[in-house]
């Protein structure tokens, strides 16, 4: 979660929300869902930034997965007249590095110069999700 204000955007909270994976779809997406719908109860946030579902054809499970969730998080912003920024994983690359193509590593470096932080906080996900966020800041202040 990002407050965007006129200066450089800066993090009011970076996480993972994860559910079971033994547990059945529907109990993991109210998981998810009760997760976030904490975090929009908590901040408000103007916009919530998405990145598209991209599938590998070596892996279309996963992709029907993460659409589930997608559809669980599109639902709560609507249901709070939040708008989403829904961004393809390369606009998002060239948003931050200038690079529709730029490696995580080089994303990872661009987020953390954007944001003035030494280092990123928990796994990789977060990094992205910051990513996403800083695109989708950089979107709306576009339109």
């Amino acid at each position: 979660m990002l407050e965007a204000g006129s200066g450089r955007p800066s993090v009011l909270e970076a996480g993972t929300l994860r559910s079971r994976p033994g547990d059945p779809l529907p109990q993991r997406l109210k998981e998810l869902g009760d997760g976030l719908e904490s975090l929009l109860d908590g901040y408000s946030p103007a916009a919530m930034g998405l990145e598209e579902v991209f599938s590998h054809y070596a892996h279309p499970g996963a992709a029907i997965v993460m659409a589930h969730a997608r559809g669980v998080y599109c639902m709560l912003a609507a249901r709070r007249g939040i708008p989403v920024i829904s961004l393809p994983a390369s606009s998002i690359k060239k948003t931050i590095t200038g690079n529709g193509r730029a490696g995580k590593e080089q994303v990872a470096g661009m987020v953390r110069h954007l944001l003035g932080i030494a280092e990123l906080p928990g796994p990789a996900d977060v990094g992205d999700a910051l990513a996403i966020a800083l695109a989708a800041i950089e979107h709306d202040r576009g339109r």
